[in-house]
């Protein structure tokens, strides 16, 4: 006969088992996203597979693309339920170039859907939605919003990856040369490898319309390929990191207080003829706060 008392103990027992599970998983998961910090040689490449224009004696299909760089990732913010992580692409020795920025954010409910051009939607999800879940956050160059996106972390078969799909603004390699096509809906796959880690793409580009209806123009291919090098190799971005760390938390923290709105986020592309990224590159690290924010106030709408 199965007692109260016993019962109530199974209960217990079976409730603490699923929560180490659960509580391993996430350490599981955060051993995995922090793995992709260090320094890496870097293998860029894209290649347009299929195109469907309605015009296809005049379209050109976009070249392929085999591009490569050292690039440091720095962990600049480690907590139980959010990881930032500053990509820096080392050009020289004196020459860094701030890359993109992945934040990743633990049963995250808060999002900005990329919508078209310069304009993003904020969603609220329900906890339920995304229980277990990391959103990855991608931000441009100047920390403005680029693309999120909510999935599991699956670690099977001695894989670790993680896969979304969501709607993106034009790669950097395309938004200056090609104005056919306004969304990339990019199919995103993280994975870690022996040697460092995989970000795998395939990729639709779309013309969406003011109505939301969207049409496809072409499709795309890419494949990131991070090798894993000594991080001795990236010290002079290292070193820069130290030195304009203070600029880029006040960026950021600028960012964030126009993130807690919770409000539909519409951007200008340039003030006075000039990119925001062109503006705050050109700071020096002293500069101060009153000073980066004013400058971001003139590109939101």
């Amino acid at each position: 006969m199965i007692t109260k008392s016993l019962y109530f103990s199974a209960v217990m027992a079976l409730t603490c088992s699923i929560g180490f599970g659960q509580d391993a998983k996430k350490q599981q998961d955060i051993k995995s996203i922090k793995s992709m910090c260090g320094c890496y040689e870097v293998k860029f490449n894209f290649a347009e597979t299929f195109q469907y224009p309605k015009d296809t004696l005049t379209y050109k299909p976009s070249p392929t693309k085999h591009e490569s760089g050292l690039e440091w990732v720095e962990l600049v913010e480690d907590t139980p339920n959010k990881i930032v992580m500053q990509h820096l692409l080392i050009v020289s020795d004196d020459m860094i170039i701030k890359h993109w920025r992945q934040d990743w954010l633990f049963e995250n409910t808060d999002f900005y859907a990329f919508d078209k051009n310069t304009s993003w939607k904020y969603q609220k999800r329900d906890k339920k939605d995304v229980k277990g879940q990391w959103t990855q956050k991608v931000y441009q160059v100047d920390d403005s919003p680029r693309y999120e996106g909510s999935a599991t972390w699956v670690h099977v078969d001695g894989q670790n990856y993680w896969t979304n799909t969501t709607d993106a603004p034009l790669p950097r390699r395309e938004h200056t040369k090609r104005n056919d096509y306004n969304v990339l809906k990019r199919r995103n796959i993280h994975q870690i490898t022996a040697t460092g880690w995989n970000h795998e793409e395939d990729n639709d580009k779309l013309i969406r319309d003011n109505s939301g209806k969207d049409v496809l123009l072409a499709q795309e291919k890419g494949m990131d390929v991070y090798t894993k090098v000594p991080d001795i190799k990236c010290i002079a971005a290292q070193n820069w990191w130290k030195e304009n760390t203070v600029l880029w938390k006040n960026v950021r923290d600028k960012w964030q207080t126009l993130f807690d709105r919770h409000k539909d986020l519409n951007l200008e592309a340039k003030v006075d003829k000039k990119a925001l990224y062109s503006l705050l590159f050109d700071l020096k690290p002293d500069t101060k706060k009153a000073d980066t924010d004013a400058i971001i106030d003139k590109f939101v709408k």
